[in-house]
């Protein structure tokens, strides 16, 4: 599978699709208001076949929920019934359990069930099989309408679904997926393999001694943010000046996005041209974020290595993650000693067995290049040379 994103051209018929994003909205609202009156008055779930059923026959008889088509509907109700079986399954896991029984790696703030959103927060619909069709070059119609769109690379493979999504500044997105088969085989080059330590101040520490420091986007621009926040709170609601400022505020948001965005497309290129294998710490991301909060959030760690493992397998190399619990930090590289206790604040210590002095950092790095090397059973592959900082 692949996912292609297009930009559509701004015109004056888009106000259809925004149309139908809204009544995508609605739709939406009334089916959770459904599934919270069902559970009421019965104490069950509502079954996802009779829900599509029964909004089918709404939508014959309200003109406006017509301008969504029939598979958006369907899968509106569908994602619906998928969020309330994570739900259900979440909570039957943890009733069965019990609070001292769960599993390291369960989430103890649970899984909320859907709720209502806001009409014009609302951000997209997706058409399966009907509703839309190219027609070569870069136009496409969907429902009755021939929208383009900017068609920046070549749509190879069967498509699968086309979603329609709506920004904050209101511009309009066509997001494809494909069904690609150009799966390639895992090839090493380089004969090198890396482990890297996330960290707040610096971003990434690879073992062969490399930094990399990470521009903190959201700290560069957090004046520019908070001015953006000010004029936005001081205009009057529902005026004209305030949705100005609300798309300034927007657009300060959507800049920093993109521009992080770009660095981490620029360091995972670097990072797979010159390593084959990738070793990196599961992390608890929802722990790290109650503890640092915006200083995580900053980083987008998450979002680094999803890009990561899309360019990784694009170029046949691998990304390997090793227990979240393995003590990578209190284990000496040099002997294996482990220590009991090393607080956070502890960025240096000696090791007590060979009297070798460790960075918190660079010995995280290091022992994860280990236990990545066995993994993948390449314990035989030497630790990749000093390579140019970044």
């Amino acid at each position: 599978m692949k996912t292609l994103k297009f930009k559509l051209y701004s015109h004056k018929r888009n106000r259809y699709l925004k149309r139908s994003i809204n009544a995508a909205g609605v739709i939406y609202n009334h089916c959770i208001a459904l599934h919270k009156r069902y559970y009421r008055r019965w104490g069950k779930h509502l079954n996802c076949a009779k829900l599509q059923a029964h909004i089918a026959k709404l939508r014959k008889r309200k003109e406006f929920w017509q301008s969504v088509g029939s598979q958006a509907v369907q899968d509106i109700c569908q994602r619906i019934d998928k969020a309330y079986q994570l739900f259900f399954k979440h909570h039957k896991k943890r009733k069965v359990c019990g609070e001292g029984l769960l599993p390291q790696n369960f989430s103890r703030q649970g899984v909320r069930p859907p709720n209502f959103k806001k009409v014009k927060k609302y951000k997209s619909f997706t058409l399966k099989q009907a509703g839309y069709k190219f027609l070569g070059g870069n136009r496409v119609k969907i429902g009755q309408k021939v929208y383009q769109y900017w068609n920046s690379r070549e749509i190879e493979g069967k498509i699968k679904t086309l979603t329609i999504k709506r920004t904050p500044l209101g511009e309009l997105f066509m997001v494809v997926v494909v069904d690609s088969n150009d799966d390639p085989e895992i090839k090493f080059t380089t004969s090198k393999i890396a482990g890297f330590d996330f960290g707040l101040k610096t971003f990434l520490t690879c073992s062969d001694g490399t930094k990399i420091e990470s521009p903190q986007f959201f700290k560069q621009s957090l004046n520019a943010i908070k001015r953006a926040n000010q004029h936005h709170s001081r205009k009057v609601k529902g005026s004209s000046n305030r949705e100005r400022a609300r798309k300034n505020l927007a657009r300060a948001h959507e800049d920093i996005a993109n521009r992080r965005t770009d660095w981490f497309w620029k360091l995972a290129h670097e990072l797979t041209d010159r390593f084959d294998v990738l070793c990196f710490e599961t992390l608890n991301l929802k722990g790290m974020k109650r503890l640092w909060g915006r200083k995580v959030s900053d980083l987008a760690l998450r979002d680094f290595l999803n890009i990561l493992e899309w360019v990784a397998h694009k170029k046949g190399k691998q990304v390997v993650y090793i227990d979240q619990w393995y003590p990578s930090s209190k284990t000496c590289s040099c002997c294996g000693h482990i220590l009991e206790n090393l607080d956070l604040s502890v960025r240096e210590w000696r090791c007590p067995s060979c009297q070798s002095i460790n960075g918190r950092d660079d010995n995280a790095s290091k022992n994860i290049q280990t236990v990545g090397a066995s993994m993948v059973g390449l314990g035989d592959v030497r630790r990749a040379t000093p390579a140019i900082a970044v």
